[in-house]
């Protein structure tokens, strides 16, 4: 197995109409990976049109111009395939994976619903996916316990008019409120081809798939006036921590301290991915072994640190703790803040690094071993950074921090004064 980069062939070309188009072949087996990332996620959406990139990722199964509705679906599924579309707020992605013969099937689906959509978008489409997002979030955040800690994490980290203030399901009053001309417009100007990058990845050279993406893509019109995302990369240190408390349908008590780090793909946010993994994942990380091992106040399988991957902005670090029974949720609080202050005053050992590296090497090579994983990551860093090998970066970057780094940067960053503080406490506590 490599020790680092990218060792695979990349290939790469953009159509006329701006399109970009990447290729990874790899004859391993006859399979290929289909991956699309538009550039639009939730921090492209404009004052009173939250939610609506994830809502698209709902009505981009509900038929185009060609296709039926559910029918893109049914086609790649009886072909033997598989897909699945996810919005965060950098980005929307739509994929599948198919047999290698079926390449030109999965090329004319993903250029049908980027060019045909609207023509085909109905009232009673948009009625019925916008319930469907208002069940999602019934189900994944309001009904659920701690399922809204996301919601209610970015406001306290990111302040009113930050492109990452709000979470990609939304506002269900911005969802109401917009009428069908809204939603098509909003498609039409981020749904373009040049603000989009097609990954293949498989059994398919690259010259075929370049010579299929112009058939199928190659006809559709560039957007000459797609607005920028607002600038969220400098935000504002208060001085003091942002703290909620929420009294709700919990099991226990929780915390969440979150930080403001680095953006992804910098260097310091390198340093922020093995810093919380040392802090925070597995029954060798500090959390564990202070809080759920040592001190037995967390449960131990609900205690864990992590960065969220955000690329325009400085990404957060998560750490979070749930009580065990008779724990109150100040002594957790002060348990958690206490293993985290510490990082800046106790170094971290060698094993304690090595651990983590290794960790992330098996992370990174087991999202490498296939197709999907691959394409994806290949059209993250051309959408993000416009160029794909850059993802060859991404390993050694993390085998070259040092602890001194690690301590630098929780003194830095990581300090009481500028944290965000989520605290759950049960109804019967109140």
């Amino acid at each position: 197995m490599p020790d680092s980069g990218f060792p695979w062939p990349i290939e790469t070309t953009r159509l006329d109409n701006g399109l970009r188009v990447v290729v990874s072949e790899d004859r391993t087996a006859p399979a290929v990976a289909v991956n699309l990332w538009y550039d639009v996620g939730s921090r492209h959406e404009p004052a009173g049109q939250t939610g609506f990139a994830h809502l698209f990722e709902h009505l981009m199964f509900e038929g185009s111009v060609n296709v039926a509705k559910t029918e893109h679906m049914k086609l790649i599924q009886g072909a033997g395939g598989s897909l699945n579309a996810t919005t965060n707020p950098d980005r929307t992605n739509y994929f599948e994976t198919v047999p290698a013969e079926h390449l030109e099937l999965a090329l004319w689906l993903e250029a049908d619903r980027m060019g045909g959509l609207v023509p085909a978008l109905t009232q009673e489409t948009l009625d019925n996916q916008r319930d469907v997002v208002k069940n999602e979030r019934r189900q994944r955040y309001e009904n659920v316990p701690y399922g809204d800690a996301w919601l209610r994490l970015l406001p306290l980290l990111y302040p009113p008019g930050h492109p990452y203030h709000h979470a990609t399901i939304g506002s269900m009053a911005d969802l109401n409120a917009a009428d069908l001309a809204t939603f098509q417009a909003f498609h039409t100007t981020y749904y373009a081809p040049n603000n989009a990058v097609l990954t293949v990845v498989g059994d398919a050279p690259a010259a075929e798939v370049f010579a299929l993406a112009d058939k199928y893509f190659g006809g559709l019109a560039p957007r000459p006036d797609i607005p920028p995302a607002p600038d969220g990369r400098t935000v504002p240190a208060t001085g003091r921590p942002a703290v909620e408390t929420v009294t709700a349908d919990v099991p226990a008590p929780r915390v969440y301290l979150a930080h403001r780090t680095h953006p992804f793909g910098a260097t310091g946010y390198d340093v922020t991915t093995v810093l919380a993994t040392v802090l925070g994942s597995g029954r060798g990380s500090r959390l564990y072994q202070r809080l759920a091992d040592g001190e037995r106040i967390a449960q131990p399988d609900l205690v864990g640190a992590y960065g969220v991957d955000l690329a325009h902005a400085p990404a957060p670090l998560i750490a979070t703790a749930t009580a065990r029974p008779g724990v109150t949720a100040e002594r957790l609080r002060d348990g958690l803040a206490e293993v985290v202050d510490e990082l800046a005053t106790v170094p971290v050992t060698a094993a304690e690094l090595d651990r983590a590296k290794a960790l992330l090497s098996t992370s990174w090579w087991r999202q490498m071993s296939t197709v999907d994983g691959r394409a994806d990551t290949l059209g993250r860093y051309a959408t993000q950074f416009g160029d794909p090998a850059r993802a060859a970066d991404r390993l050694p970057g993390w085998l070259a921090v040092t602890a001194e780094q690690i301590a630098e940067q929780a003194a830095e960053l990581l300090g009481a004064a500028d944290r965000a503080i989520l605290t759950y406490l049960p109804e019967e506590t109140s």
